[in-house]
């Protein structure tokens, strides 16, 4: 599965090569409550055909009025600013008084495009930087932790995979996972030593290591961006992983199991490695939030979404004491 910035690039280029002009436009700034966040974009196509998304889509039908009407320039960039009093922020759809500034592209340049498109494939991380006096635009490798800048003359933005996922374990759950992951800006590491997974992982757009998963998490030296996922249900596995992961910056860190494996697990780790309940605290185990999961993608959904919440800084639910009737292993399936 795509990531947003690759979709949208290459939607913009085959409209290019069918002859259509088009428009981008990118969320630079928001005050208040605002539908998208900054970084947020989309392209606009002459004849109002458009892809991705600024807002609840109000703004969007706006600027599909301003294209009918030649409103939005020939070359130069320009920004626009929506929602500066509460009549404007309702008619547009900004709850409670938000608002909302654009910078508009309304001819960008197709190699520069083209060249994002390409080191977007590559996995790079990339600084897009847009003049608006003007209208260059360049591009340059991002340090990692880069984010967008916006002064009022000169837009950078970042593409890429901006958020690292090391999953241990080639399994159904991985294979699921994976494209769900990448669409959501992560670089997707498996690793899997085990000689009857690794050759049969074939997902594209991923990399697949068979270094033991220890070095392996060793070697990408996490960070605050990095997720480490174990799935093979596998202690002499998933415990290494664990091992290095728990005592890292790494934002989250889960593994695969029962409530009563997950609870042995932890038992293990604070027996046999001296993990504080502090460090052991981190650990979401069983993965994923609670939500009934049974089958591969059913708990992928489960785990991406639970990092999302951890991502974003929102309270995630417990879960708790096991319901009358189900079954404990859940969730556990083949990895």
């Amino acid at each position: 599965m795509e990531s947003i910035d690759l979709h949208l690039l290459a939607t913009a280029l085959r409209w290019a090569a069918e002859g259509h002009r088009f428009a981008l436009v990118t969320v630079v700034r928001t005050w208040g409550s605002a539908p998208q966040p900054p970084g947020a974009w989309l392209v606009l196509r002459d004849d109002g055909l458009l892809e991705g998304s600024v807002s609840g889509g109000c703004i969007e039908e706006d600027l599909r009025a301003r294209r009918r009407a030649g409103q939005l320039g020939d070359q130069r960039p320009f920004h626009l600013t929506y929602g500066v009093n509460q009549e404007e922020a309702a008619r547009f759809g900004l709850p409670c008084g938000g608002t909302l500034e654009l910078v508009v592209e309304p001819a960008p340049a197709l190699a520069t495009l083209e060249a994002l498109a390409t080191r977007l494939a590559q996995q790079q991380l990339v600084l897009r930087q847009v003049d608006l006096a003007s209208g260059h635009v360049t591009l340059r490798t991002a340090p990692s932790g880069a984010q967008l800048t916006w002064d009022g003359h000169r837009l950078t933005t970042v593409h890429g995979p901006q958020w690292r996922l090391l999953l241990i374990g080639a399994g159904q759950i991985a294979r699921y996972l994976s494209p769900m992951a990448q669409a959501l800006g992560y670089a997707i590491t498996i690793c899997d030593p085990r000689p009857e997974y690794g050759p049969l992982w074939d997902v594209a757009g991923t990399q697949l290591v068979t270094t033991m998963p220890d070095d392996t998490l060793l070697a990408m030296a996490p960070d605050s961006r990095c997720a480490v996922v174990a799935l093979t249900h596998d202690p002499k596995l998933d415990d290494l992983v664990l091992l290095q992961a728990l005592r890292s910056p790494a934002f989250y860190v889960g593994a695969l199991g029962s409530r009563r494996n997950s609870a042995q697990r932890r038992a293990r780790l604070a027996q046999h490695f001296h993990f504080t309940p502090a460090e052991l605290a981190r650990l979401h185990g069983p993965v994923g939030l609670p939500i009934g999961s049974h089958t591969p993608p059913e708990i992928a959904v489960a785990i991406l979404a639970e990092m999302t919440a951890v991502r974003n800084g929102i309270p995630l639910p417990s879960w708790g004491p096991t319901p009358t009737g189900a079954s404990e292993a859940l969730p556990c399936v083949s990895p």
